[in-house]
């Protein structure tokens, strides 16, 4: 078969990126929960018949990222698929990520055969586990965090398979809210079906899945150009969180970066051990803040897909905190050590690609779960947020304030969609003065974020880092501030408490959340 000339690739590459942004779009404007609606908590993507990843939307990149690794294994998991099925999975072990991002995945029949794959990973509020909002602070296994669903067939030949609903539902305190965003992750996976099933009529089901295989080679050979541009040679450095939330010594992230003929190879030989506390990320976990960074060392045009990945080697010793095994609790490793591992690649980097790398970001994902019963309804909630800081300095300029940097690309609740969902009160929201680290290109300001109950006792659950150790600074640009966790008392009284822990907070009483500023870039003028 002819292979594809360059306009006619150009136009499916679109094509396909265009059908996961819409996908994206249908799951955000029909989901439940403010955490999706809202904040778009929540990744789209279009793998092949191989399940290789081969479009995405600008979406989440720690959902891309590990799902890039991920989708593959859980298909393997199940006999072949047949049209009309859907599958469900959180299990992280398999799935790649922690247990409230639950992926829903659908084969695209055409002709008889199966030509593509959609997909949709959606971070919900709850799924169950010690805490509400299945982020406990101090969890020690994966059993305390929540409900873990193996790869199944939530959808068998079009045909829902209600026990498998059900005991989903069961095992939450949010099930309305929680099959309203399934029903809404379903409707994107039929968008992204329709369209695809469209490009096949255009192209033909074999030109189409030539086209997909050539998507995936185009995006191979710019990466490799732009890697053969880079100085070959030998790198390495550190980064570390501040602790797991269980002990309190640093948990080290190590990596040499080798960059030579065959492509770069990343090696986090000397990292930590897997951790008693929660902040062990699965392999898929660590994968993502690679191709995250890869994407910021090279060209932001480059296909985001799997082709990115086969001139890169990621080595990750067996063992380690950053490929951890069961049963060990691995929820902040999506929000905290992917950020950190972002960090520790991304100052390596700026050794050989100096005018190419900002400071750090605020390297926290700085999250924040309440729930108890809504004295409005008496029903169960959960409220469920990452909150932003600041940006790292840059070449090309300061950073910014008060946003969602490196593995996260969410939004923020706004105060009246919070209050009017929740019995909270926010009770400030606000910019953090002098929280950005001084430069030539000076750091992004983090944000001041006080929330209170209304009418009940809730719980809360606090996963943050950079509550020791500010965001670094580059090439003389000073580190940003670090962050901190407040409890304010009835009284008014303002107590510290620790980045990782769950407590309970009564009527009246307040939790602040001061976030990490970005680090400034080359020294201050």
């Amino acid at each position: 078969m002819t292979r594809f000339d360059p306009i006619r690739l150009e136009v499916l590459r679109n094509a396909l990126e265009a059908t996961a942004q819409e996908m994206g779009v249908v799951l955000k404007l029909t989901a439940f929960s403010p955490n999706i609606k809202e904040r778009m908590d929540a990744s789209c993507a279009i793998f092949d018949a191989q399940a290789q990843l081969v479009a995405q939307a600008e979406h989440v990149p720690v959902h891309l990222g590990s799902m890039l690794r991920a989708v593959g294994p859980t298909l393997a998991r199940l006999d072949p698929l047949e049209d009309g099925d859907v599958v469900v999975v959180n299990d992280p072990f398999v799935a790649g990520a922690h247990l409230p991002d639950i992926t829903l995945i659908a084969p695209v029949f055409v002709a008889g055969r199966c030509i593509a794959h959609v997909a949709s990973r959606a971070h919900h509020s709850d799924v169950g586990g010690m805490e509400p909002g299945s982020m406990p602070g101090r969890s020690r296994e994966v059993f305390q965090e929540g409900l873990i669903i193996p790869p199944v067939r939530l959808y068998r030949r079009g045909v829902e398979q209600t026990d498998i609903m059900a005991m989903i539902l069961a095992n939450v305190r949010t099930p309305a809210e929680r099959r309203g965003d399934l029903n809404a992750q379903l409707a994107a996976l039929r968008v992204g079906a329709r369209r695809i099933g469209e490009l096949a009529g255009r192209f033909g089901a074999e030109g189409l899945e030539q086209g997909l295989a050539e998507v995936l080679d185009y995006a191979e050979r710019r990466m490799r150009a732009r890697l053969a541009e880079l100085p070959q040679g030998s790198w390495s450095g550190e980064d570390w969180l501040d602790d797991d939330g269980v002990g309190s010594d640093p948990v080290m992230i190590r990596l040499r970066i080798d960059n030579g003929p065959a492509g770069l190879v990343f090696d986090f030989e000397g990292s930590a051990p897997q951790c008693p506390g929660n902040v062990n990320a699965v392999a898929p976990m660590t994968h993502s803040s690679v191709f995250y960074a890869l994407k910021i060392l090279t060209d932001a045009t480059i296909p985001a897909n799997a082709g990115v990945m086969r001139p890169v080697q990621v080595r990750i010793p067996k063992g380690s905190f950053l490929d951890a095994r069961p049963p060990a609790a691995v929820c902040a490793g999506n929000t905290e050590t992917t950020q950190r591992v972002a960090d520790a690649v991304l100052r390596v980097l700026a050794q050989f690609a100096p005018d190419r790398i900002a400071a750090a970001s605020q390297g926290t994902m700085n999250l924040i779960g309440i729930g108890g019963h809504d004295p409005r309804t008496g029903e169960a909630y959960t409220y469920i947020e990452t909150i932003g800081g600041g940006q790292g300095g840059r070449p090309g300029g300061p950073g910014m304030s008060a946003v969602h940097a490196n593995m996260s690309n969410t939004l923020n609740t706004p105060i009246e969609a919070m209050e009017i969902s929740y019995p909270l009160r926010v009770e400030r929201y606000e910019l953090r003065d002098g929280s950005g680290g001084a430069g030539d290109h000076p750091g992004g300001l983090g944000i001041i974020r006080a929330i209170s109950p209304v009418g009940h006792e809730a719980r809360v659950s606090l996963q943050s880092d950079r509550r020791r150790t500010g965001p670094y600074g580059l090439h003389g640009g000073q580190p940003g501030q670090p962050g901190a966790n407040w409890h304010r008392d009835t009284a008014g009284g303002q107590a510290g408490v620790a980045a990782k822990c769950s407590f309970s907070l009564a009527e009246g009483e307040a939790v602040q959340i001061d976030t990490p500023g970005g680090g400034g870039w080359n020294r201050p003028v």
